[in-house]
């Protein structure tokens, strides 16, 4: 781990080769820009006397874009490691014990993507079976929908079941009520901070110039309202009620040791998605909790889709993007039990419960439930960084 000479925990993932911003309070005052270093939250505001990082979302910081972002790294990665800096920067650290964590972008808006080869694939077998899993287009663009940014919010958010229309087996005909599939989606978000002109697309080679930095997702799913009304347009009430995301956002530049390359491709992919030069897969590790205990451990190093090739089809057709957009992965699973990332696959659709360790069962998520997704991965030092993790607890539908 890099030297500091802040006392830091062991083992912590929030040492100097990480560095994540996020938006945090303390009581009596307002929101404002923070730096998680180990238990402790570094004060930007105060450090910087820059208004920008007063301004309670971290927005107006990023538009400034990857000079300025590369500036305030190289400048708080020298105040953390140098002694000389211990009397001016101590007194803008503060306990992360004591904090409130807000959500840390405006969102403008948000996209969520279908990366994960066996997501999908688990997916085609459940709801269509005895057809081809994939649909004729999945391994020739990353196939995503626009999404409700009005519903992302912070980790920690209760999740209210949702409640809709539903056709249950056999049934006549449609009700409406409160899910009895609710699911979670184990993701990787991405933050934009560098917007774009409208019609003009964002190349490969762009991702950096416009990407700030990652976050997780939980994008909670009513599988019977989604069944029921995706076809013909796609996701709607089904996954607009909440959409998670974790208060801490790790900038490119500290997963640098993270980048792999994807998986290999079985069909070529046309020269706008052609990422053999400079791949942007990422290998993180998650982990899905649910009420404590250990459930699963989705690949995302194993996403057939990267989110710089997520960028560029996302732009091809002339969108434009705008600081704050985000836009996620899609429910990241590898090809094992263990690793798959929701539990539409972990209950194979509700046909086999899963197991846990004090003898209940479960399908999909009861009321009281809480679900934690968090990652970690190579930091740039040798050690692992974390990304943090995002947490919802289920609650009655009102």
């Amino acid at each position: 781990m890099t030297a500091t000479w802040l006392d830091l925990p062991p083992g912590t993932g929030f040492g100097p080769a990480n560095l994540p911003y996020g938006v945090f309070a303390t009581a009596g005052t307002a929101p404002r820009t923070g730096i998680a270093i180990g238990d402790r939250v570094l004060d930007l505001a105060a450090a910087t006397g820059d208004p920008v990082h007063a301004t309670g979302s971290l927005n107006a910081f990023l538009a400034r874009g990857p000079a300025a972002w590369r500036d305030l790294r190289a400048a708080v990665t020298d105040w953390l490691t140098d002694e000389a800096h211990r009397a001016r920067v101590e007194p803008a650290l503060v306990p992360r014990d004591a904090v409130t964590l807000h959500l840390p972008v405006a969102v403008a808006d948000y996209v969520d993507f279908y990366s994960s080869r066996h997501h999908a694939e688990n997916l085609g077998r459940i709801l269509r079976p005895g057809t081809e899993p994939l649909a004729p287009n999945w391994c020739h663009l990353p196939v995503g929908y626009h999404g409700r940014a009005g519903t992302v919010r912070v980790s920690g958010t209760p999740v209210v079941r949702p409640s809709g229309q539903r056709r249950d087996a056999g049934g006549a005909g449609p009700t409406v009520g409160p899910t009895r599939r609710l699911d979670m989606e184990a993701e990787v978000g991405f933050v934009v901070g560098v917007p774009s002109e409208l019609g003009t697309p964002v190349p490969l080679g762009a991702f950096a110039d416009h990407v700030f930095g990652v976050c997780l997702v939980d994008d909670w799913s009513a599988r019977d309202l989604q069944a029921w009304e995706y076809v013909p347009l796609g996701p709607f009430l089904g996954k607009s009620f909440l959409t998670s995301v974790s208060p801490w956002v790790v900038p490119l530049a500290a997963l640098e040791a993270a980048r792999v390359p994807a998986p290999a491709r079985e069909v070529p992919l046309l020269p706008y998605l052609d990422d053999g030069r400079d791949p942007w897969g990422l290998d993180l590790t998650l982990e899905v909790r649910l009420n404590g205990e250990l459930v699963s451990c989705p690949p995302a190093a194993q996403l057939y889709w990267t989110p710089a090739q997520q960028l560029a089809h996302l732009t091809v057709n002339g969108a434009a993007l705008r600081t704050g957009d985000l836009y996620a992965s899609g429910t990241v699973s590898g090809p094992r039990r263990d690793q798959l990332g929701s539990f539409m696959e972990l209950s194979e659709g509700g046909a086999v419960p899963l197991r846990l360790a004090d003898g209940t069962t479960r399908t999909f998520l009861e009321d009281g439930d809480e679900v934690t997704v968090g990652a970690t991965a190579p930091g740039t030092d040798g050690g692992r960084i974390s990304l943090g993790e995002v947490t919802g607890r289920v609650v009655p539908a009102r």
